[in-house]
């Protein structure tokens, strides 16, 4: 299974979603193939991209169900959109596009690093997340920041900030091993004593989640 098709998993059944820096469409394509929404918005910056989706929605904007609009980020979504998915890109590319515009009614993230610079932003907006966690495809990891506009609830520890809120799944496993075992090839370099200190406690704080069986 790959990236595009476990991302879709995330995704819940709703009026109006728009998929924002859409790429080939696959994910509008999962949504309406599968009665998930009844009418959808696919954008892209740049109108290159944008064709190809249009080329495999066609049909669905031939009768009305899909819109496509090149635009830059949310800048011509509408904000009573149901669910937004905006994914394949940097974290701080996304809190840019949340910033600029709006934090949409339910959200599905996928930032493709610095995660905790879309979980920081989120926070200080006062929306709900209810699921941050990695997903693995093909050795390579990825994080799934999902929720709502409103309704914080999750009290977000700095381990959390780093590294999510699900540390008991297999992939949320293989991720923090992975992280650690990127620490440990870092402290064989030759580093600075301050660099050496910061990366030993990374580290360090990677072991305590690994090791503690509350998690």
């Amino acid at each position: 299974m790959n990236r595009i098709q476990k991302l879709c998993a995330y995704l819940d059944p709703c009026e109006s979603f728009a998929d924002v820096g859409c790429d080939h469409g696959y994910c509008t394509q999962y949504m309406l193939k599968n009665g998930l929404c009844k009418r959808a918005v696919i954008s892209d910056i740049s109108a290159k991209c944008l064709e190809k989706a249009e080329i495999l929605l066609k049909n669905y904007i031939q009768s009305g169900a899909v819109k496509s609009v090149c635009c830059s980020g949310l800048e011509k979504i509408d904000e009573s959109t149901d669910e937004v998915l905006i994914a394949g890109m940097g974290g701080d590319e996304i809190v840019e596009i949340l910033k600029t515009a709006f934090v949409p009614n339910r959200f599905v993230l996928q930032p493709m690093k610095n995660a905790r610079a879309v979980r920081e932003f989120l926070l200080s907006r006062g929306a709900g997340i209810t699921v941050d966690e990695p997903f693995e495809d093909c050795g390579k990891y990825y994080f799934v920041i999902k929720g709502a506009r409103t309704g914080n609830n999750v009290n977000y520890l700095q381990t959390n900030l780093n590294y999510g809120l699900n540390f008991k799944s297999s992939a949320a496993r293989g991720y923090l091993k992975a992280e650690l075992d990127k620490k440990k090839s870092y402290l064989e370099r030759g580093l600075s004593p301050e660099t050496r200190a910061a990366i030993s406690q990374q580290a360090d704080e990677l072991k305590r989640i690994l090791n503690d069986e509350s998690n």
